[in-house]
């Protein structure tokens, strides 16, 4: 259950902007406080600040990845289809054309 949720919210790109958006104004109010309760000079606050720009760098970085290989992927689909063959045949299947049925042609010029 757990795994389909997780798959679920990374298929979600709304809610994945929303949920970085907060996350990017959470970490610029936490500029101010941590200077002013000085947090800034603890050496465990500024190894958790670098655990999480890591962990965060590395995940925007492997969701850009994931588009770029869905992007790739359409793009072959797009190449493979052949769509001026496909609405030809669509025609040809759609229309009916009877042979012994005369035909009334009109004189050109």
């Amino acid at each position: 259950m757990l795994k389909s949720l997780w798959a679920s919210i990374q298929g979600d790109p709304i809610f994945m902007r929303r949920v970085n958006g907060w996350l990017t104004v959470f970490w610029l109010v936490m500029i101010p406080v941590s200077i002013l309760t000085h947090w800034i000079s603890s050496v465990t606050y500024v190894a958790a600040l670098s655990l999480w720009a890591l962990v965060s760098g590395h995940w925007s970085a492997w969701q850009a990845a994931r588009v770029e290989v869905k992007q790739q992927e359409e793009e072959r689909a797009r190449d493979d289809e052949d769509l001026p063959g496909e609405i030809v045949k669509r025609i040809v299947e759609d229309t009916d054309i009877d042979r012994d049925a005369p035909r009334n042609r009109q004189p050109l010029g």
